[in-house]
């Protein structure tokens, strides 16, 4: 079960490398890296480079992550074609999701393909979710919903939708039992969100000096 584990972490890694953000603003004629905030992140390359790229690559950057917590959900009908019939692969596809998941969180933020940086995780942890645990994304993105749209703020929405992934979790565990989410979800979505918060540092330094960009009309 380890190599399983493995794998799924090793190719979440490796696919949320992926440097969606940086490709699209290129053939915008955008260095992202050194444009804006040089974040290479949605928010980013939709101030920089318009609309249209930021969602095209908010949709690809939560297509890495949905299908590295999605591919691991594969592994029993593979099993099952190999003859092998594990006692719990409910367990096993869960844990093995969670690593997937991981891997595309921390290659997205830390890619090897730009020499260890990168975005700041929000859209791969809605997507990873979304492949792992739908309703607990459905939950988040309501939050990050009445957030963003008083504020205009995109790094206070996705901060408190971050801080919201642990309660979500916990409700849904403890009310519906039988979407199988354990305190392993939940503790996993509680590292997910101290994750958020220190990758939005630098944002909330901004903040405090009341300098954070928001999509406020003018």
């Amino acid at each position: 079960m380890l190599m399983f584990f493995a794998f799924s972490f090793v190719f979440g890694y490796f696919l949320g490398s992926i440097p969606f953000a940086v490709i699209v603003a290129k053939r915008c004629g955008v260095d992202i890296l050194h444009a804006g905030s040089g974040n290479p992140g949605a928010t980013n390359v939709k101030r920089t480079c318009g609309k249209a790229a930021g969602n095209i690559v908010f949709f690809l950057d939560l297509l890495k992550g949905f299908l590295a917590s999605f591919a691991p959900s594969l592994i029993p009908t593979f099993a099952a074609t190999a003859g092998e019939t594990p006692a719990d692969w409910a367990h096993v596809v869960a844990v093995a999701q969670l690593c997937g998941f991981a891997g595309a969180l921390l290659g997205h933020c830390f890619s090897v393909f730009l020499k260890f940086k990168g975005g700041k995780g929000v859209s791969v942890t809605m997507g990873g979710l979304l492949g792992a645990m739908p309703l607990a994304v459905l939950l988040g993105a309501i939050v990050w919903l009445a957030v963003y749209f008083p504020t205009r703020v995109v790094a206070v929405a996705s901060m408190i939708f971050g801080l919201s992934l642990p309660l979500s979790s916990m409700i849904l565990a403890k009310a519906f039992p039988q979407l199988g989410y354990t305190t392993v979800h939940v503790g996993f979505c509680l590292v997910v969100a101290i994750f958020i918060i220190v990758m939005h540092r630098s944002n909330i330094m901004r903040m405090l000096r009341g300098e954070e960009n928001s999509f406020r009309r003018k």
